[in-house]
């Protein structure tokens, strides 16, 4: 794999998939090496991804100082590989908790952003994080599924705090549970680095006024994608998200989790080809 060095020696990886212009993809989990993402559906078939390990997952390293996994100290590593990559802006798509890393970046280099994609991202650096009853209300969008009546109780007591994180319940996080599926997700645990997770949104010190406040500086074009069933985020909360942005457009993916481009690649494919490609979508309906 290629790799670049950060600011502070940190050596970095990064896996080139696809054809065509560059869309740096950073990945959520959060702190899970980029292998899950795939080719994101087939979007290889439009664009060449440059998927990033983020430092001490996949195959880049960990770096001297712990501290350096906290989403705030993690943009200078994007700046690092844009300068790698010889680009003047970078196109990125950024999915789920790799969203914040992304809008702090953009915040702070909105001239080095070409097109921004936030793919089921609730952006805490916005403020915006899923509550509880968020993730409870989408959960109730499943009681038709064979598996809600175990599932749910469990999903409730580790959100209260009571429980712990369950496996019974990780179908909630997606919009489909089959064989694929199942085998995606129990991939999670060795693709994650736990301590960097732990620090990743930890005394970041960002001041949500203050980072949307820099956003009025982000001439670059938005997309804010969130799956019907996502509870987190929920689509109205997805739509707070992408009032945040100057020039941004909100898509709604029917029938989709936290990982639509599993739920069905060929609608995301299109929708997101298409925003890279500069072509207006018709607004989404409203899920709520």
């Amino acid at each position: 794999m290629p790799t670049f060095t950060a600011p502070d020696g940190t050596r970095l990886a990064y896996r080139l998939r696809g054809q065509g212009d560059p869309l740096v993809v950073l990945p959520g989990g959060p702190m899970r090496a980029s292998a899950y993402l795939g080719d994101l559906g087939g979007l290889t078939a439009h664009r060449r991804l440059v998927l990033l390990d983020l430092r001490g997952t996949g195959a880049s390293s960990a770096p001297a100082d712990p501290t350096t996994y906290r989403c705030d100290r993690q943009t200078d590593d994007i700046e690092a590989l844009r300068v790698h990559l010889g680009l003047e802006r970078l196109d990125l798509l950024a999915h789920s908790a790799g969203g914040s890393l992304a809008t702090l970046y953009a915040a702070q280099r909105p001239r080095r952003v070409g097109r921004l994609a936030l793919i089921s991202a609730a952006l805490r650096p916005l403020g915006l994080s899923p509550a509880p009853a968020d993730r409870l209300a989408a959960a109730r969008l499943r009681s038709g599924e064979p598996w809600f009546e175990r599932a749910y109780p469990a999903l409730a007591a580790w959100l209260a705090g009571d429980g712990p994180y369950d496996d019974v319940f990780t179908p909630f996080f997606h919009g489909r549970w089959d064989e694929e599926i199942r085998a995606h997700a129990d991939a999670e645990e060795a693709q994650t680095n736990e301590e960097a997770a732990d620090r990743y949104f930890a005394d970041t010190g960002t001041d949500p006024d203050a980072t949307r406040a820099a956003l009025a500086a982000l001439t670059a074009p938005v997309l804010v994608l969130a799956g019907e069933l996502d509870g987190g985020p929920r689509p109205d909360l997805a739509r707070r998200a992408a009032a945040a942005f100057a020039h941004a457009e909100f898509a709604l993916q029917p029938g989709a989790g936290h990982y639509p481009w599993l739920d069905d690649p060929r609608w995301f494919v299109r929708r997101v080809a298409a925003f890279l490609a500069g072509e207006r979508a018709a607004p989404s309906p409203s899920a709520e």
